[in-house]
């Protein structure tokens, strides 16, 4: 019994060398869970690769106005250059680009006339453009919807705890 355990957990030089049959299924769940996690991050890529589509139906007089509502939100917001929720909070900041993003995207996509989505999808295909992330409208009211959460967290505290 001890000589199994000497040989299940040999250790040599600072690192951990375990048997093949304990690093099989150690091996099989990590490349499972990076497949999934590579297969949401190629659908997420295909999804912001609709941002050129949906600016291109916002111009389209055919839209109603309420997907050109939704598609102003969602393209100021992802090319907005501060996020809503920033990417160096823990988990919640890789959330708002994988959940918040595609959920947005895939919104104002079904908001669209299915004439106007592929009229749209062919200009992009024959005159691609660059889209950089500089409209600083969004930025602006983003930053402001912090401050106002930051005074408000501010004024709520403010009597009730010794730091303020």
């Amino acid at each position: 019994m001890a000589n199994l355990q000497i040989n299940l957990l040999h250790k040599r030089a600072n690192y951990l060398v375990l048997p093949f049959y304990v690093l099989k299924p150690i091996n099989l769940i990590k490349n499972n869970i990076l497949g999934v996690f590579q297969k949401l991050k190629e659908k997420v890529k295909h999804l912001k690769s609709e941002i050129q589509v949906l600016s291109i139906a916002y111009s389209d007089p055919r839209t109603p106005w309420t997907a050109k509502l939704l598609i102003g939100l969602t393209v100021g917001y992802l090319l907005s250059p501060i996020d809503l929720i920033p990417d160096f909070i823990p988990v919640l900041g890789i959330l708002d680009d994988l959940i918040l993003v595609p959920l947005l995207i895939t919104a104002s996509i079904k908001l669209i006339p299915k004439i106007v989505l592929d009229d749209a999808r062919i200009e992009a295909i024959e005159n691609p453009k660059r889209m950089k992330k500089n409209n600083w409208i969004v930025a602006v009211f983003i930053l402001l919807i912090w401050l106002i959460l930051i005074y408000s967290l501010y004024s709520f505290f403010k009597g009730k705890t010794s730091y303020f």
